[in-house]
C-alpha cells in the first residue's frame, strides 16, 4: 500500500514537473514566433519598398522610352528634310547650269534680235504700269465711294427713317433708293416737302464732289396708270425723275451739266408685284452718284499710261 502511495506520488511530481518544462518550452517558442513575425513584417516593408522602387523604375524606363521614341522620329524627319534640301540643291545647280549655258547662247543673238527683246520688255513694262494704274484707280474708287456712302448716311441719319431711305455701294457707284411714299403724292410727279428737305441734304453731298455725275431713275409698280398729264408708267417715271432734278438744279444750284434724268417704267423690279407691299417697293426713285464718262474714257486711254 506504500508502495502504492509513492508511485502515484511520483507519477503526481513527473505530471508536475512536466508541466513545469512544457511552460518554459512555450514561452521560448512564443519568443521566437514573435521574433520570426517581426522579421517577417519587416520583410514584408522591405519587400513593398522595392516593388515601390521597380514600379518607378518602370515609369521611368517607360518615359525613357517615349523621348527616345520622339528622338528618333525628330532624327527622322531632320534625315528627311536634308534629303529634300540636298535635292533642291541639286536641282538649282541644273536649273544654274541651264542658265549658265543659256546666257552662252545669247551671245550669238544677233543685233536686231537683241533689239527686239529690249522692244518686248519696254511693252511689258508699259502693260504692267497700266495694270497698276487700273488697280490704283479702282482702288481710289472703291475709297472714294465708301467715303461718299458714310458721308451720306452720316447726313441723313436724322429724321429719316431706315425703310424710307437705302444708301449702297454696287461697284464704282454709289445709290440713293429713296421710297415712293417720302417722296412724291399719290400717283403724281408732284414731290412731297419731305421730299425736298431729303433732297437738300444730299445735295450737299453732290455739290461737294463736283467731279461726279447724278443721275436720277424713276420706278413704279405695274398698275397702269392713263391721265391727261401721263399716258402709262413710262411718262410717271420719267417726269418723277426729271422733279427729283429740277430740285437739284433749281433749289439747291447744282450744276445741271452733271444731272442725268431717267425713268425706268415698271421693269427692273426689286420685288413681285403680286403684293402690296412688293408694289410698294418697287415703287421708288434711285439717285446714283458716278464718275464722269470721260474719266473712264481717260483712265482706258493708253496714252495716259505713264511713261
Amino acid at each position: 500500500m506504500k508502495s502504492q502511495m509513492k508511485y502515484v506520488v511520483f507519477i503526481c511530481f513527473a505530471v508536475v514537473m512536466s508541466s513545469c518544462m512544457s511552460k518554459k518550452q512555450y514561452t521560448a517558442l512564443q519568443t521566437q514566433l514573435n521574433e520570426a513575425n517581426k522579421g517577417l513584417t519587416e520583410c514584408g516593408e522591405q519587400l513593398s519598398t522595392t516593388l515601390n522602387r521597380l514600379s518607378a523604375c518602370e515609369q521611368d524606363k517607360t518615359r525613357l522610352q517615349g523621348e527616345l521614341n520622339t528622338a528618333n522620329n525628330a532624327l527622322k524627319l531632320r534625315e528627311e528634310q536634308i534629303m529634300g534640301l540636298q535635292g533642291e540643291v541639286t536641282d538649282a545647280r541644273q536649273t544654274r547650269d541651264k542658265t549658265v549655258e543659256q546666257v552662252g547662247d545669247l551671245t550669238v543673238i544677233s543685233k536686231t534680235a537683241n533689239e527686239n527683246i529690249k522692244e518686248t520688255l519696254s511693252q511689258l513694262e508699259r502693260k504692267d504700269k497700266y495694270i497698276h494704274l487700273l488697280q490704283n484707280a479702282k482702288t481710289k474708287a472703291d475709297s472714294i465711294n465708301l467715303a461718299l456712302a458714310f458721308n451720306l448716311k452720316s447726313v441723313l441719319k436724322e429724321g429719316i427713317e431706315d425703310k424710307d431711305v437705302e444708301i449702297k455701294v454696287d461697284k464704282t457707284v454709289v445709290f440713293v433708293n429713296l421710297s415712293d411714299k417720302m417722296l412724291y403724292q399719290s400717283g403724281s410727279a408732284d414731290l412731297t416737302d419731305r421730299a425736298k428737305e431729303v433732297l437738300g441734304k444730299i445735295a450737299q453731298i453732290i455739290e461737294s464732289r463736283p467731279e461726279l455725275e447724278v443721275m436720277v431713275e424713276g420706278y413704279t409698280d405695274n398698275v397702269p396708270i392713263k391721265n391727261a398729264c401721263m399716258s402709262d408708267n413710262w411718262d410717271l417715271s420719267v417726269k418723277r425723275a426729271t422733279s427729283v432734278v429740277r430740285v437739284l438744279q433749281d433749289s439747291y444750284n447744282i450744276d445741271p451739266n452733271r444731272l442725268i434724268a431717267a425713268g425706268r417704267g415698271e421693269y427692273n423690279t426689286l420685288a413681285s408685284n403680286d403684293t402690296p407691299a412688293g408694289r410698294s417697293i418697287n415703287r421708288r426713285t434711285r439717285i446714283i452718284i458716278l464718275p464722269k464718262l470721260n474719266q473712264f474714257y481717260d483712265l482706258l486711254n493708253p496714252n495716259n499710261v505713264p511713261k
